[in-house]
C-alpha cells in the first residue's frame, strides 16, 4: 500500500528562495538573518526530516520547532540552532533541565524564567490571540528576572486577521512598551509570526535598532501548492451490479458500477480536517451541504478520477479507501495512482519523493 506525496524539488525549492530572500529584505538583514523556518508537527506533511535538509539548503542560522520532543529530529539533519515555540512548563518536583547551547526555549511565566536560569531563552509578550505570553500588566516583573538567563529577545504570535487591532500594531506597541519600561536595553531581537513582508519592512523602517526574525511555515512551505500533489495508489477494482453488497456496512449498489480500492486511509489523514472558522456565508453555505449529505450517508472523497472528485463507496478503512465509479467513468487500472486533494498539516505519507 502505498499514499505517496510528489514534491517537484527545483519549483519547491524556488519558492522557499523567494520567501527567504524576500523575508531578508523585508527584515533589513542580510542574507539568511530575518528568516526563521518553522518545522513542526507532521513536517506540514513532508516530514520533520525533509523539511530538516531543507534548512541546511537555505543556510539559515536558527529553526523553530513546535516542542521539545521535536528538536532531536530536526538537529539530526541540521546545525542550526532550535527555537522551541511552546513555551517551558515548569513541573512540580521536576529539576531544571540541562541547558543546550544550540536549544533556545520560549518563557511566558517568571517561574519558567527561574527554572531556566543560565538558558538561552525567548521572552513571548501576549498578543490579541491570547494564547501565551506576559501581558502589559506582568512586564514590571520581568525586571529583575532577565539577568539570570541569556536573553536572546522578545516574541509575538500575531493573528492571522486584522480584526480590531492590526497585527503591525501590536508590533509597533510591543517595541513602545519594552523601549519604555528599559526591558530591552538599546537594542533588542524580535520574533514575530504571521507578519506580511509589507508590515515587516514597515517595523524595520521605523524601528532600525530593532532585530527582527521572521518564523514562517505554511507560506515557506506550502507557498506554491503546485510544487506538489499527493496520490494514493490503486489496489483492487470491484465491478458491482446494482444491488450487490460491498463493504463492511454491506450497502446495496444503488445502480451498476465500481468500487475501486485505493491506498489512502485515516491513518494517512484522508478525510480527516479541522473544524472551518465559517469566516464567510459562502463558507457556512458549503459546510452546511456537506454536512447533510454526510447525514444521508454520503461523503466526498478527496481522491479525483478523470480529473473529478469522487464520492466515497463508504467511509474510509485505516490505511485504504473504498470509492465509487458509476458506469461511464474511465476505471483506473490496479497499480496506477489517483491524485488527492490533502489538508497537508494532517496528513502523513508512507512516502515522501523529492525530485531534483
Amino acid at each position: 500500500m502505498t499514499f505517496s506525496l510528489y514534491v517537484d524539488g527545483p519549483r519547491w525549492r524556488a519558492h522557499a528562495d523567494e520567501v527567504l530572500a524576500a523575508t531578508a529584505r523585508s527584515a533589513g538583514s542580510g542574507a539568511a538573518a530575518g528568516l526563521v523556518p518553522v518545522v513542526k508537527g507532521n513536517g506540514y506533511g513532508f516530514g520533520c526530516g525533509v523539511l530538516g535538509r531543507e534548512v541546511t539548503r537555505l543556510g539559515v542560522d536558527t529553526v523553530a520547532v513546535g516542542q521539545l520532543e521535536e528538536v532531536a529530529e530536526v538537529r539530526a539533519q541540521c546545525g542550526a540552532d532550535v527555537l522551541v515555540l511552546a513555551p517551558y512548563l515548569p513541573l512540580d518536583g521536576a529539576g531544571a533541565p540541562d541547558a543546550d547551547e544550540h536549544v533556545i526555549r520560549t518563557v511566558d511565566t517568571v517561574a519558567a524564567l527561574r527554572a531556566l536560569s543560565g538558558h538561552r531563552v525567548v521572552v513571548e509578550l501576549a498578543t490579541s490571540m491570547h494564547r501565551f505570553g506576559f501581558t502589559d500588566g506582568e512586564l514590571p516583573a520581568l525586571a529583575g528576572e532577565l539577568g539570570q538567563v541569556r536573553l536572546e529577545g522578545f516574541a509575538l504570535h500575531l493573528p492571522l486577521v486584522g480584526a480590531g487591532l492590526p497585527p503591525v500594531a501590536q508590533v509597533e506597541g510591543a517595541v513602545s512598551k519594552l523601549e519604555r519600561t528599559g526591558l530591552a536595553g538599546t537594542g533588542f531581537t524580535l520574533w514575530v509570526s504571521h507578519l506580511p513582508d509589507a508590515e515587516l519592512e514597515q517595523v524595520a523602517a521605523a524601528h532600525p535598532q530593532v532585530r527582527l526574525r521572521s518564523r514562517v511555515g505554511t507560506r515557506l512551505w506550502l507557498g506554491d501548492p503546485g510544487a506538489f500533489q499527493a496520490k494514493g495508489t490503486v489496489l483492487a477494482v470491484h465491478r458491482l451490479a446494482r444491488g450487490q453488497r460491498y463493504g463492511y456496512w454491506q450497502r446495496r449498489a444503488r445502480r451498476a458500477g465500481a468500487v475501486v480500492v485505493v491506498a489512502g486511509g485515516t491513518c494517512h489523514g484522508v478525510a480527516l480536517q479541522a473544524p472551518t472558522p465559517a469566516a464567510g456565508a459562502g463558507q457556512r453555505v458549503r459546510t452546511l451541504a456537506y454536512g447533510g449529505l454526510e447525514a444521508a450517508g454520503r461523503a466526498l472523497s478527496p481522491f479525483r478520477v478523470d480529473g473529478t472528485r469522487r464520492w466515497f463507496a463508504e467511509p474510509p478503512h485505516m490505511q485504504l479507501s473504498m470509492i465509487w465509479l458509476p458506469d461511464g467513468v474511465t476505471v483506473p487500472a490496479v497499480g496506477s495512482e489517483l491524485d488527492v486533494d490533502v489538508r497537508m498539516t494532517t496528513c502523513v505519507f508512507d512516502r515522501v519523493v523529492v525530485s531534483g
